[in-house]
């Protein structure tokens, strides 16, 4: 697999003061440095602060929105991200014909390099985002594959500095599908050196090559990343319990099958109880109330999904802004 377009000259020690990101375009957090994940951070802290500061950053800049799949969260927030910069957003349909089918994703590539200035891609093979940053000479970021969502994740944790502070300092529990969301949570867990623990059902927990990756990653951070399979255990202290949906887009017809294989692993008040007094509940959404979670739980005061979903803007934004922007000084 290719390596997305890197600055690979770039030294720890100036990006904050460069406000340069280490990486040209946004595929995983994988590809991320901490100090890449503390400036995103800075920037959209400053932006969620003073949104007019950046009412003009990308003028005359046009981002292409490529989606195999349907969104509410990741086109809207991008769109009105892009715009609320003053840039333009121009928003191609693939729910129908696929990213390659009609031409090369190649020549897309090389086409649309010609035209704008960016590419978010939301896509089912995770292949066809990293054909994209592969060709195209402008950054291309991940809206989400069926192997990854960094975007999310990197919302998510964000979410949770602004509630909790120090990121070393919280047991963060996954429950449920070891899926794109998860894997993205595991390596910005290993990046940011947070205790994580997952717990999924045998035969669904995150992909080997994903945890082999991050636990490399780990020995250098601190962080710990916990695969098990009893879900209280998981739970047990955390100050975060994290869950996503059970049958991710294109696995709708297992929804019944999966229903029961999962049915130990909803998210209920009982198995809050299990986290800290003050433990908050997260879900990327959509969810599925009476799956998953229980409305007892998700529409509790304990639920921060809507948090979430502000935060993807502006991180969002803040990726944007220092991929994009010929002004980061």
């Amino acid at each position: 697999m290719p390596v997305p377009k890197s600055k690979k000259s770039a030294k720890t020690s100036s990006l904050k003061k460069s406000k340069k990101l280490s990486v040209e375009d946004m595929i995983s957090i994988q590809y991320l440095t901490p100090d890449d994940i503390a400036l995103i951070y800075e920037v959209a802290a400053d932006l969620k602060r003073n949104s007019q500061k950046y009412a003009r950053a990308l003028e005359g800049k046009t981002l292409a929105l490529i989606f195999e799949k349907p969104s509410l969260r990741t086109r809207v927030t991008f769109d009105v991200g892009m715009t609320s910069m003053g840039g333009n957003v121009i928003f191609l349909d693939h729910t129908v014909t696929k990213l390659g089918e009609r031409e090369s994703i190649k020549d897309v590539a090389r086409n649309l390099e010609r035209w704008i200035h960016g590419i978010v891609a939301r896509t089912y093979k995770n292949r066809s985002v990293m054909e994209l940053a592969e060709h195209a000479r402008i950054p291309v970021i991940n809206g989400l594959t069926d192997m990854l969502h960094p975007c999310q994740a990197l919302a998510d944790y964000f979410t949770v500095q602004e509630k909790f502070g120090d990121l070393k300092k919280i047991k963060f529990s996954f429950v449920g599908d070891g899926n794109n969301t998860c894997h993205e949570l595991i390596f910005g867990a290993s990046k940011l050196g947070v205790n994580l623990w997952i717990a999924n059902p045998e035969g669904y927990e995150p992909n080997h090559r994903v945890i082999s990756e991050a636990e490399r990653i780990a020995k250098e951070t601190g962080a710990r990343i916990n695969v098990i399979n009893d879900p209280v255990e998981a739970v047990r202290d955390a100050h975060i319990v994290y869950t996503d949906v059970w049958a991710s887009m294109g696995q709708e017809a297992e929804t019944e099958d999966r229903a029961s294989v999962f049915a130990e692993y909803r998210v209920d008040e009982v198995l809050m109880s299990y986290a800290q007094n003050n433990a908050v509940f997260m879900h990327c959404l959509p969810a599925h109330r009476g799956y998953e979670v229980d409305p007892s739980v998700i529409d509790s005061p304990q639920s921060i999904v809507y948090d979430e979903a502000e935060n993807r803007l502006h991180v969002q934004k803040a990726i944007l802004y220092l991929l994009l922007s010929t002004d980061k000084s």
